[in-house]
């Protein structure tokens, strides 16, 4: 029979936007970086940040200094920039990330999405009629 190693457990904070992903991972407490990546950290073009393929890049990269660091698995933490102006949907490279950080062979705990959301916040733009397109 094999024995099972006990999982190290760390979270994984993914932030997704319209313009970039980051992969910031750290210890149980959220205190200490583990390892972080971002879509700017892995091409040269501005408008490849935000995409899947970056994303995945990224995240390989911050899954493989995480397992040098004895991280085994994750409990997973989306956010979009939500407030009262962002988009309080993640962009596209969310799913991506997750997707490659299983890939990897870290096991996945929760996924929870922790986009900030106003408790009736400052007036939004757009003026008295809102905009017209």
């Amino acid at each position: 029979m094999m024995e099972r190693k006990p999982i190290k457990w760390g979270i994984a904070h993914i932030y997704s936007s319209y313009n970039n992903t980051i992969i910031h991972i750290t210890d149980i407490t959220g205190r200490e970086t583990i390892s972080k990546g971002s879509g700017g950290m892995v091409v040269k073009a501005h408008r490849m940040e935000s995409s899947p393929t970056a994303a995945m890049m990224a995240a390989k990269k911050a899954a493989e200094e995480a397992f040098e660091k004895g991280i085994t698995g994750i409990h997973v933490r989306i956010r979009a920039p939500g407030g009262h102006n962002g988009p309080h949907n993640p962009g596209p490279g969310a799913q991506a990330a997750v997707r490659a950080l299983s890939r990897m062979g870290l096991r996945i705990g929760m996924i929870q999405d922790v986009t900030t959301t106003p408790h009736d916040s400052c007036r939004k733009k757009g003026g008295k009629r809102g905009r017209r397109v």
